[in-house]
């Protein structure tokens, strides 16, 4: 079989595929033909050695499959060859066939195909043990979603209507807070633009939140658990920003709240019963039509492997692509790798666009760009929060990228730096 390896830490560049001994199910396990492994922020972090589990080299990264039960080892008596199933395997996923722990399965729901199998335990399983398990989401209170046009972001708006809460969006731009206006939003607010604290007094008539679902961190998780109301949770899911927050804990003793973490991962492993309830409530919320899975792309790896014009090159051309979308939609931090040749700087005060890098000479006006990346961290003291995003370009010989600083003053009024650096390099197409 064909497998994607990981054979060393690093970039997508880094990954090979390769042809490795079919497995072979031992007792309690069974293995599974993919038909279909989704991309998720975990793929990202666990090639680069920045996720909390640490695989061994060499594994096949992807965290969840879709499939059909191929064998089945001693002692399995759950399910049986031809089964279609869904599998939540941390890494692996991006093989031919996987082996995996009987109990980690779960029955695909009736009416889902295997695309929309493979990109829903991350997602939806995610976000109903966060809001209905640790957050214990009630119908008519109020759920704020930071991230919300996120693959869980979207999913939690989606519960969250299901179970009859009222939602309110936090994303950074018109477009997100659309398309969460689209899964089912209430309301929404643009962190970018609008004073989130004020916004949420304004649509919660002073009285706050009940539950903040919270897969960004950053400097976003503190105004958020002030702004909770009384026996108010704030779910800790992620750090997306790429900061993990400090919490003055006086605020939970003076706010009457609780701060609950989600470890999807390990609720699937220790309780796989109440996993599987979890999958069977989602699965009917799906049937009803109250889930709508987003899938951004479709990338054919496995499958064009077997084309006779096909190599292994491009094979990891075509995940590499797909992690470098998702390292985008997601705000991996990026760097380029070459000797600086030349800088400029520009300040502007509202939010940059591509056209505002291509006016500066940070990027070649036919430069093609498949990365824009946007990264806020707290700065020493915490009078001022910093971050950067960059921009990857390739088909230069002598190819420029920009870099955009983000500041706060101590007044809360945001600004952008724009630095046009020009590298001499191939390829500036590294991520860090």
């Amino acid at each position: 079989m064909k497998a994607v390896l990981c054979k060393q830490f690093g970039p997508p560049e880094s990954l090979v595929v390769e042809e490795l001994p079919s497995p072979i199910a031992g007792a309690g396990e069974v293995v599974v033909s993919v038909k279909a492994a989704s991309l998720n922020f975990p793929d990202v972090l666990i090639i680069q050695n920045k996720y909390q589990f640490k695989p061994p080299l060499p594994f096949s990264p992807g965290s969840e499959l879709a499939g059909v039960v191929k064998e089945v080892g001693k002692g399995v008596t759950g399910v049986k060859p031809g089964d279609r199933v869904i599998a939540f395997t941390t890494y692996g996923a991006f093989s031919e066939e996987v082996k995996v722990e009987a109990e980690r399965l779960v029955p695909i729901p009736q009416g889902m195909d295997f695309n929309s199998a493979a990109a829903f335990l991350l997602t939806y399983g995610t976000s109903d043990h966060a809001l209905r398990d640790r957050g214990a989401l009630k119908a008519g209170e109020t759920l704020l979603v930071l991230g919300a046009a996120g693959g869980v972001g979207l999913a939690a708006i989606e519960i969250g209507k299901a179970l009859g809460a009222r939602v309110i969006a936090c994303a950074s731009s018109a477009d997100k807070l659309e398309v969460c206006r689209q899964h089912g939003a209430d309301a929404g607010i643009n962190y970018a633009t609008e004073n989130m604290r004020e916004k949420i007094k304004e649509l919660t008539g002073g009285k706050g939140v009940d539950v903040v679902y919270d897969a960004v961190g950053g400097p976003y998780t503190e105004p958020a658990l002030r702004s909770t109301a009384w026996r108010g949770r704030l779910l800790v899911v992620g750090f997306a920003a790429g900061d993990i927050p400090k919490i003055p804990l006086n605020l939970t003793l003076l706010k009457g709240c609780s701060i609950v973490g989600v470890f999807c991962g390990d609720f699937a492993r220790r309780e796989p019963k109440a996993f599987a309830a979890s999958i069977g409530q989602l699965g009917a919320w799906y049937r009803e039509g109250k889930l709508k899975l987003l899938i951004v792309d479709y990338l054919q790896i496995m499958e064009t492997s077997g084309s006779k014009n096909s190599t292994r090159e491009q094979e990891v051309a075509a995940l590499s692509r797909g992690l470098k979308k998702l390292a985008m939609a997601l705000g991996i931090p990026v760097i380029a790798l070459s000797q600086l040749n030349r800088s400029v700087e520009t300040r502007i005060t509202r939010r940059p666009q591509m056209s505002d890098l291509r006016e500066s000479g940070a990027i070649e006006q036919d430069a093609d760009v498949i990365m824009f990346i946007h990264r806020e961290a707290a700065a020493d003291g915490a009078s001022m929060l910093e971050g950067t995003a960059e921009v990857i370009v390739e088909k230069q010989r002598e190819g420029p990228t920009g870099v955009v600083t983000l500041g706060y003053a101590k007044n809360n009024t945001r600004f952008y730096n724009i630095k046009a650096s020009t590298f001499g390099a191939e390829r500036v197409l590294a991520v860090a």
